[in-house]
């Protein structure tokens, strides 16, 4: 068996006083996909910052081979002294590696390698770093939170990148998908110690959930043990305690391994405040458009959605997915057609940038509007500290500033006060960045037992398949398609994901070149053979009758309430649906081949 690429063995890391790993262990090997999983604060990022040699643990072993090349994406990427993308990106490259690849991962992630380091969006700046950390193709790469920022054409992309490479991957990620798709053994970091299963995240869960209730079956038999060694104590010690040092000893120890237990963390308690029922209608738009200058953001779109929808909005970045929200619920106006808004809507909005915190507001003052110490939920009056901990907040934790709250704490604090707030009507842009998986179960379980409406902006594809009830998904040039169901019944539907519709839409038809034996007077000489005469006769009749069958079948799954009446006959008819468009595919491009070759012949 090979030796490890990498590994750490035995780590110990503390700060403030508190221990944050105590004896994690990691062991990367040629070509492994690991991913490395953990709640929010567990140290996922400590540990992979050790892995990569960037800091220093205050006790164990960390080796690397000789020779291994090793590259970490960090959360927050540093540009150094490097003025454009692309000059960044080379910096990373070594003498021997291919300059080219830096341009080419750039172009791939959207970026044109001019962009001023200086002046990156945060979408703009992560892929600029995942450019830096690829393109050298490493033994080893380290990626935390790789799809932080991305929209869903770019973590599509990178998946099937990642696939293709040779490097051994450690990933941490709260995109479900990404990990099922991407990692073959899965690393836990739970209570600063590290357990590992050669199973990809697929099977995490189920595996976390017996190693827990094998841990609570354990203590359950420690304080039996512990109940009977004291009632020896009391009445079993008596002249003969100096023959029983030895089982005194042994109770001591007992007792010292129940105090050393670290209990599993609690988890958040999440619970919307529903608001009086809103009428069966929340929202219609009807022919609406909306431009900004030449730019049509939404064309022509119309929908209606009924109480008790959840409805989800997807595309890429900078397609319009806010401002479709925007125009939804009244917020912006639009060019054209109109928004026609139901009765008794009581709407609470939880925004992607999350700028109604401001840095210098404390988590109390984010909890109670600045006044008192009380909170109002369910319309229930309740302390600011016994609210704080249903959203894993710590009462120590009341005067800390919102600048020093992590990413997935400012999270978390979006939720506790948006679900404190009476509501019929939930929009949430972007509502999953930065929580850790637990607290995502937490917040999908609520929004299925929310009696209210749900519009949703995620790039999370795994959450929209558990949550949502049909997707709206940008298409080119300002047109929105809704389909229902979730993100994968929207593939099955559209044949094909928004990245592979993306490079459909903008791949260009190249003319078969004559291989050099060819003379011109050979091609005219060319003819086209009976079968492909009759071909061509025969393709533009089955492409017509194709493509009505196809919007026969997107019509009939674009009825709203099929998906929840039937989903069984929802399922049969999705099926159909990709089985026919895979046919008009193939139909059309044998069509427009035979049809190159005829241009040829004649010309």
């Amino acid at each position: 068996m090979a030796a490890p690429l990498l590994t750490l063995q035995d780590v110990h890391l503390t700060f403030g006083g508190t221990p944050l790993l105590v004896g994690a262990d990691l062991s990367v090997g040629e070509g492994e996909r690991l991913c490395l999983v953990g709640r929010n604060g567990s140290g996922k990022s400590t540990l992979l910052k050790i892995a990569g040699g960037l800091i220093e643990a205050d006790q164990g072993l960390r080796v690397v081979q000789t020779g291994v090349t090793m590259r970490y994406l960090p959360q927050e990427p540093s540009f150094g002294n490097s003025q454009t993308t692309l000059e960044y990106v080379e910096a990373g490259l070594s003498p021997g590696d291919d300059s080219y690849r830096a341009l080419y991962l750039l172009n791939e992630l959207g970026l044109t390698g001019h962009e001023n380091v200086g002046q990156l969006s945060g979408g703009e700046a992560r892929r600029a770093a995942l450019a830096c950390a690829l393109a050298p193709a490493p033994d080893v790469l380290l990626l935390d939170e790789p799809t932080n920022h991305l929209d869903l054409p770019a973590v599509e992309w990178l998946e099937k990148e990642l696939s293709n490479m040779r490097s051994a991957l450690v990933l941490i990620s709260h995109d479900r998908k990404f990990l099922e798709t991407l990692s073959k053994a899965t690393i836990w970091l739970d209570r600063g110690a590290t357990r590992r299963t050669e199973r990809g995240f697929t099977h995490f869960e189920s595996w976390r959930d017996d190693v827990l209730q094998s841990e609570e079956e354990e203590a359950r038999r420690l304080d039996k043990k512990i109940a009977a060694e004291l009632e020896w104590v009391r009445y079993g010690v008596t002249a003969r305690r100096k023959r029983n040092m030895g089982r005194m000893r042994a109770l001591d120890a007992l007792r010292q391994r129940h105090s050393e237990q670290r209990s599993q963390s609690s988890a958040a308690r999440m619970t919307a405040t529903d608001a009086e029922a809103s009428g069966k209608l929340v929202i219609e738009a009807v022919n609406v458009s909306k431009s900004f200058g030449d730019a049509a953001i939404v064309r022509d779109f119309s929908i209606r959605i009924a109480r008790g929808d959840r409805v989800g909005i997807v595309g890429r970045n900078g397609a319009g997915k806010t401002t479709l929200l925007s125009l939804l619920t009244g917020e912006l106006n639009p060019d054209s057609g109109c928004v026609r808004i139901g009765a008794n809507l009581q709407m609470v909005s939880l925004d992607q940038k999350r700028s109604s915190l401001t840095p210098d507001m404390t988590l109390t003052e984010a909890l109670t509007g600045g006044s008192g110490d009380t909170v109002f939920a369910g319309g229930v009056a309740r302390h600011v500290f016994s609210y704080m901990k249903d959203f894993l907040f710590l009462p120590e934790q009341a005067r800390t500033p919102v600048s020093s709250l992590s990413g997935g704490e400012r999270g978390r604090l979006m939720l506790a006060r948006a679900l404190a707030v009476p509501s019929n009507l939930l929009v949430l842009d972007e509502p999953t960045n930065d929580l850790d998986l637990e607290t995502l179960d937490l917040l999908e379980e609520m929004l299925s037992s929310y009696e209210g409406t749900v519009l949703l902006v995620s790039h999370d594809r795994d959450f929209l398949d558990r949550v949502v009830t049909s997707v709206i998904a940008a298409e080119e040039q300002g047109k929105w398609t809704t389909y229902a169901g979730g993100y994968s019944d929207m593939i099955w539907q559209r044949g094909g994901d928004l990245a592979a519709r993306e490079r459909a839409s903008t791949r260009k038809i190249k003319r078969p070149d004559p291989t050099p034996v060819q003379s011109a007077s050979s091609i005219a000489r060319r003819r086209l053979s009976p079968k492909q005469q009759h071909g061509l006769k025969v393709l533009p009749e089955l492409i017509k009758r194709l493509q009505a069958e196809v919007a026969k079948e997107q019509a009939a799954l674009s009825t709203g309430d099929i998906y929840s009446r039937d989903p069984a006959a929802f399922t049969l008819r999705a099926e159909a649906l990709e089985r026919l468009q895979s046919k008009l595919n193939a139909a059309e491009d044998e069509w427009l081949e035979l049809e190159i070759l005829r241009e040829e012949i004649e010309s």
